[in-house]
């Protein structure tokens, strides 16, 4: 076992990744950059290296910079974490030709599934049901737009080496298609250095349910069941849930079935998960693997007590798996809440800047994996997660009562959150019901208004105040002394103190 472990990453996940390692007596080493000087996973490591400005193409993604701080500090190994070099097999193949060992799969595992035509290929090859897609990226619209005709509309252009929806467009007509098309190409070339894309049919109002997998260098392969992650927004995942209320039995043991053959076609090792889209038939279809750790890996270790990390480090250590699949427990339910400093109500805008406070809930069955503190900043420069709030319950009912419970316990300030926001999903009745597909949120968000709706109430607040300053100004011409902080009629203060109690209800 390796004796000290550098964590190439920041916030939550760098933190949470060294709590394994801590347990597992193993030594922590924290990169990061000049931004991140006081960041919190900088103060939980035993070590600390600064690999450059805030940028993260000059710190973070700096694999030359990356491995001279693992070898400046003696660490054996590199965890990435999530993000950020975690899925580059560049990176992975330059530990490869050092003594340092990448916890994660190979490099050509990694470029297998990372590159999401070649991917389709090899599960088309290994019996792994497809989305209808087209199995080469296309470089010219015309071509596309016929492919597109043969699927029938609505199809998405997907980018070939990307994810997160980057270069993603949904296209409803033919009439749209060229210039989406060439929309998606311009943001892939922007966010991945490619520009190649492909076309796929869209299914309309899926499920994203994906498979957790565990793989050892033996071959030995098991699934840890499913996650549903169909709250999203733009292709972003908001709140995931284990297991999938609307799933069966049969369907659940198929999906895990079909995880592991893709996994065992491209020889992984590690932790991984497969992504499938599930119609409301119970018909599923491959949508990509990532060849990482999942923002929502803590639902899967509340209900097997399986610690994903541990068995990465292990794994890469040359240990086998100790369980056979039948073997794998699972026991209740759980949810995970993202929590962000973003404002919801101005189009989930991020909202860095000083956390004045932050109190995290607890109790039975809660977990709040953080990535800062009172007094920290949440920088400009990266995502803007605070936590992960995760609830456990004997059931769906119960963890999703503790969760509202939570949210309701939780105190951030100083920075706009999206904890209310959370809260509302919550109390949906498609949530409620577990009946929600991957467009809950765009829906939900055109029945509550939207960010027109905070517009209109800026909109009066601002009416308000600017009604009571022309109020104070014809009073002070008019040379009445007392219009100041003791006058009788309501100030700005109060006016906007009402204003504030009326938006809670």
């Amino acid at each position: 076992m390796f004796s000290k472990v550098l964590v190439a990453n920041r916030g939550e996940i760098a933190v949470r990744v060294m709590r394994s390692l801590k347990e597992m007596d193993i030594e922590t080493v924290a990169v990061f950059s000049e931004a991140d000087r006081s960041a919190l996973h900088v103060r939980k490591a035993d070590e600390a290296v600064c690999v450059g400005p805030a940028a993260s193409s000059e710190s973070y993604l700096r694999i030359d910079k990356i491995i001279e701080a693992a070898r400046t500090t003696g660490a054996e190994a590199i965890h990435p974490g999530y993000g950020f070099l975690s899925e580059n097999a560049e990176f992975a193949r330059a530990l490869n030709e050092t003594d340092i060992t990448f916890i994660g799969p190979s490099p050509s595992a990694i470029e297998a599934m990372g590159e999401k035509t070649r991917a389709r290929e090899l599960m088309e090859q290994a019996g792994v049901p497809l989305v209808p897609g087209t199995p080469e990226a296309i470089d010219d619209a015309t071509v596309a737009l016929a492919e597109a005709e043969k699927m029938g509309f609505p199809v998405l252009i997907k980018a070939a080496a990307g994810g997160g929806g980057k270069g993603m467009r949904r296209v409803n007509s033919a009439t749209e298609f060229a210039n989406a098309f060439e929309a998606a190409r311009r943001e892939a070339s922007g966010a991945f250095g490619n520009a190649d894309v492909y076309v796929e049919k869209f299914l309309v109002n899926p499920k994203h349910v994906e498979i957790q997998i565990l793989a050892d260098r033996e071959g030995n392969t098991i699934h840890l069941f499913e996650r549903d992650c169909s709250v999203q927004r733009r292709h972003q995942k908001i709140i995931e849930e284990t297991p999938c209320a609307t799933l069966s039995e049969e369907t659940r043991q198929k999906m895990g079935q079909v995880a592991v053959q893709a996994a065992e076609a491209v020889d992984y090792e590690g932790a991984g998960t497969v992504e499938f889209l599930l119609d409301a038939e119970g018909n599923f279809y491959f949508l990509e693997m990532n060849t990482r750790l999942q923002v929502e890996h803590p639902i899967t270790e509340m209900i097997t007590g399986i610690d994903l990390v541990k068995w990465q480090v292990g794994i890469a250590a040359g240990e086998t798996l100790s369980l056979q699949q039948e073997d794998v427990p699972r026991n209740g339910a759980a949810m995970e809440c993202r929590i962000y400093a973003e404002d919801p109500e101005n189009e989930f805008r991020p909202s860095p800047g000083l956390v004045s406070r932050i109190e995290a809930p607890a109790g039975p069955g809660v977990r709040d994996d953080a990535g800062t503190y009172s007094g920290a900043e949440v920088p400009l420069e990266y995502d803007p997660m605070v936590s992960k709030l995760v609830t456990w319950g004997e059931d769906r009912t119960e963890a999703l009562w503790r969760m509202k419970r939570a949210l309701r316990e939780y105190v951030v300030t100083g920075v706009k959150t999206n904890l209310q926001f959370h809260l509302e999903v919550l109390e949906h009745p498609e949530f409620v019901d577990g009946s929600y597909d991957t467009q809950f949120v765009p829906r939900m968000m055109e029945e509550r208004g939207g960010p027109e709706k905070s517009n209109g109430e800026l909109a009066e607040l601002a009416a308000v105040v600017a009604a009571h300053r022309r109020a104070e100004e014809l009073a002070r011409k008019a040379g009445n002394h007392n219009s100041g902080p003791n006058s009788s009629s309501t100030s700005r203060w109060k006016s906007l103190g009402r204003y504030r109690q009326l938006k809670r209800f």
